[in-house]
């Protein structure tokens, strides 16, 4: 069933609008027709099953005929620092890493940052370009939530931002023992909120590394293979998703 973000509805509300861009997909990507059933998600953690009653060239006149908490979303505020990637990496970055579960994704200037955004607006469309993605890919894997990409920090920045959550992690090609990466993941499903930091192209340096674990976040290893920036945060997020979501079921 097709699935779209809409603003919040009221309790006593029996109506909802789609508009913006969802109105062309739906007109005329879809082309869906009235008396057909889509999900409405209002962003917070609310789902409801609708049926189209009109459709116009600026809206989506949705009748109501049930509503329920999401249960897509992982209980578990997970917040990726990402080293910022060359070209278009981030955007299957974003993509995926919405996929997984995660909550919030930061964009992260680290030393072996290649990336110069010197420009206000380049960034900002980059910025609204991600944001659209996380949107997209929300819809198609069932979010109740759109993750927000924030815009680029430091990574002093990202340090104490990750160390201030319940617990943090960095992936770092030079630590041993994949237990590393199963504890952290079990303690991270007992938390509240968790950070995972991401190098960019190249790494880490160790200098970076040290900084980190001497904040309090844990190093940790993804396995015997040194992995693309794209891929070392899907890996590890799927590992955590796996074990916030064992923990789920047994709680």
């Amino acid at each position: 069933m097709n699935r779209f973000f809409v603003e919040p509805i009221g309790e006593k509300e029996i109506t909802a609008r789609i508009v913006g861009e969802d109105v062309n997909h739906i007109r005329n990507v879809l082309r869906m027709r009235i008396g057909e059933e889509v999900m409405l998600c209002d962003g917070a953690g609310m789902e409801y099953l609708g049926v189209i009653e009109e459709i116009s060239s600026s809206e989506v006149c949705v009748a109501i005929r049930s509503r329920e908490r999401t249960r897509s979303e992982l209980p578990v505020k997970l917040v990726l620092f990402q080293g910022l990637p060359k070209k278009d990496k981030m955007d299957l970055i974003v993509q995926k890493a919405v996929e997984l579960g995660v909550s919030e994704i930061v964009p992260v200037m680290t030393k072996r940052v290649i990336v110069k955004l010197e420009d206000p607006k380049k960034e900002a469309k980059k910025l609204e370009r991600w944001n659209a993605i996380a949107k997209s890919a929300a819809e198609q894997s069932g979010r109740g939530v759109v993750p927000v990409v924030r815009g680029v920090i430091s990574y002093k920045e990202a340090v104490k931002e990750a160390a201030a959550l319940d617990y943090a992690m960095i992936p770092y090609e030079k630590a041993r023992g994949m237990r590393s990466l199963k504890e952290a993941a079990c303690e991270i499903a007992k938390a509240s909120s968790a950070g995972i930091l991401i190098g960019p192209e190249g790494g880490f340096e160790e200098s970076e590394v040290l900084e980190a674990s001497g904040a309090g976040i844990r190093p940790v290893s993804l396995g015997s293979r040194i992995l693309r920036t794209e891929t070392a945060g899907l890996a590890a997020l799927s590992v955590v998703g796996y074990e916030i979501e064992v923990t789920r079921e047994e709680g």
